[in-house]
């Protein structure tokens, strides 16, 4: 298995062979497809809206249909059910899922962020600056959110025992103000979301706890398809990532307009804050200085061994089980 590199491979293709209806309007002989957001119109989903915009999809022949995302769980079910047909998925949550039987008929096709975004925010003035203060505090989360499903596995590689934090479910749009309200003492939050918990918190500084930093090696959010397009038309993966990063290359690049975008295809986005959700998150695009989009089958490998070891998954787990090179 080598390294899948979605820009120096994906962009010499071939037209799209039939997989999907005609699109209603446009060009007649444009694939349709759906994709939904990781999660809301958050900063960090407007790539796909950069890529619609600059007509990005429109060069690889697709007709794409974006709709709004509810996170990890949700989007594998849709992907699973062809309810949906690409989608970007945390990528540790997906493996510790799919590892575990929970879903199937899903694989990886590429990697948005070279590095993991999940971690836990809370406020300064906490008394929370490491991993060690967590014990004894209540953390508010999204049921079935990837934070907490990988809790136990920070916990254990941070050295801190994951029962004496007390983890309470808390709505999505909730957290911000859960938090700001002192109702709980940290959120689950990716790390990118610091500009917009400042600002529901009357500009108070965040302070983030990236768990990249204790768990190594962990992407973040993984492309996925259903098995079937990956298997079956691998031509039409291909074409939809090769538009899809070079809507995430330009998004980082030109953070301030592709706010802009993002605003006006989602009016109740702020632009400003979406321009530095992005700014941050490029460095996580980047990497090491990896080709953007590209997974690498050592690394998985080195993702699954931790996670084994701590536990979370079954052993022997292969890195061709979670993600499929588009040759």
């Amino acid at each position: 298995m080598r390294t899948l590199r979605t820009v120096a491979t994906v962009l010499a293709l071939v037209a799209v062979a039939g997989c999907g209806e005609a699109a209603p309007e446009g060009d007649p002989g444009a694939t349709k497809v759906k994709y939904l957001t990781a999660f809301n119109a958050f900063g960090r989903e407007a790539y796909a809206f950069v890529a619609e915009e600059k007509g990005y999809f429109a060069e690889q022949g697709l007709d794409v249909e974006i709709a709004i995302g509810s996170g990890s769980g949700e989007n594998m079910a849709a992907l699973s059910s062809g309810a949906a047909d690409f989608a970007p998925v945390d990528s540790t949550g997906y493996i510790l899922t799919k590892a575990t039987g929970k879903v199937s008929g899903i694989t990886a096709i590429s990697a948005i962020q070279q590095k993991s975004m999940v971690g836990i925010m809370t406020l300064d003035g906490k008394g929370i600056t490491g991993p060690k203060d967590l014990e004894g505090k209540v953390m508010g989360d999204q049921e079935g959110a990837t934070t907490t499903i990988l809790f136990p596995t920070y916990a254990k590689l941070a050295g801190i025992d994951p029962a004496k934090v007390e983890i309470i479910p808390v709505a999505a749009p909730e957290l911000a103000g859960a938090l700001a309200t002192d109702k709980v003492d940290v959120i689950g939050q990716f790390v990118v979301g610091k500009p917009l918990i400042e600002k529901a918190a009357g500009g108070k500084t965040a302070v983030a706890l990236p768990f990249s930093d204790v768990i190594t090696d962990l992407y973040g959010h993984f492309l996925l398809t259903s098995d079937k397009i990956a298997n079956d038309d691998p031509e039409l993966a291909k074409k939809f990532t090769a538009a899809l990063v070079k809507g995430l290359e330009y998004s980082i690049a030109n953070p301030s307009e592709a706010g802009r975008i993002l605003n006006k295809a989602q009016p109740e986005t702020d632009a400003e804050v979406a321009a530095k959700e992005l700014e941050i998150m490029a460095a996580y695009v980047k990497g090491d200085g990896g080709a953007i989009g590209a997974v690498d089958a050592a690394r998985v490998t080195r993702v699954i061994d931790v996670l084994a070891g701590a536990e979370s998954i079954p052993a022997g787990k292969k890195p061709e089980e979670f993600v499929k090179v588009l040759s």
